[in-house]
């Protein structure tokens, strides 16, 4: 019996915390929230898209350029300086 009157009691004090949530700092926000449209969304997906592929890229470019061109700079051009 014990067990089933904490379980009780932490599914109350959970329940209470929940029913208060949307009154403490968060809740403004929550209240001012809305659904994006699909506008919105696709706006949303796009500069996504084209922050990964900027970032992509430019990781890529500095793969290529310290394993390919910097060896071949640093054999040929640095060392005859």
């Amino acid at each position: 019996m014990a067990f089933l009157d904490r379980a009780r009691r932490a599914q109350e004090e959970f329940d209470g915390r929940l029913r208060t949530f949307g009154h403490g700092k968060y809740g403004r926000i929550l209240r001012m929230a809305r659904r994006p449209t699909s506008e919105e969304y696709v706006k949303v997906l796009e500069v996504t898209w084209l922050g990964a592929v900027i970032i992509g890229s430019t990781g890529f470019v500095l793969y290529i350029f310290f394993t390919q061109i910097g060896p071949w700079l640093w054999a040929n051009v640095l060392t005859s300086l």
